[in-house]
């Protein structure tokens, strides 16, 4: 089993959305390295750490999975979708999509501050890096029980 990341803003869509939900396709990436890992990396049954971004207290809020297989992501097709992409056809995609599966919400957020207090443990993280701005990341194992470790 891998692990990896993905973000949302919470106002667009929440952990407890999630959970609401208890599965949704995780659409509207449009970064080529995010969409890779989604389309050629990404197996169901994969842990994923759900992450909230763009808000008062960035960091880990909980836990999925990846639901499905990958498939092409249907907002690409849609013209009236923010997402619509008029190179991309049925025949030929460009963006693909995974559905993830709600686990658990944990009882706090692990912050991306807290998370920087802990650097030699999770020293490479992509989430740590400068610049990093991918929604979609892997988590290697280390880093993956170091951030269990912290809920």
């Amino acid at each position: 089993m891998a692990s990896w990341l993905m973000k949302s803003e919470p106002d667009a869509f929440s952990i407890d959305d999630l959970k609401a939900r208890k599965r949704e396709p995780w659409d509207g990436v449009r970064n080529f390295q995010a969409r890779n890992y989604m389309w050629k990396q990404m197996a169901v049954g994969d842990r994923v750490f759900f992450y909230h971004s763009n808000c008062k207290i960035p960091g880990i809020v909980g836990l999925a999975n990846v639901a499905s297989a990958p498939y092409p992501d249907p907002t690409q097709f849609d013209s009236s979708s923010k997402y619509y992409d008029p190179d991309s056809s049925v025949d030929n995609p460009r963006w693909w999509l995974v559905d993830v599966g709600f686990v658990k919400k944990f009882r706090r957020v692990i912050s991306l501050e807290e998370l920087r207090t802990h650097a030699d443990d999770l020293d490479g993280m992509i989430l740590l890096r400068k610049g990093s701005r991918l929604s979609v990341m892997p988590v290697s194992e280390v880093h993956a029980n170091t951030v269990l470790s912290l809920v």
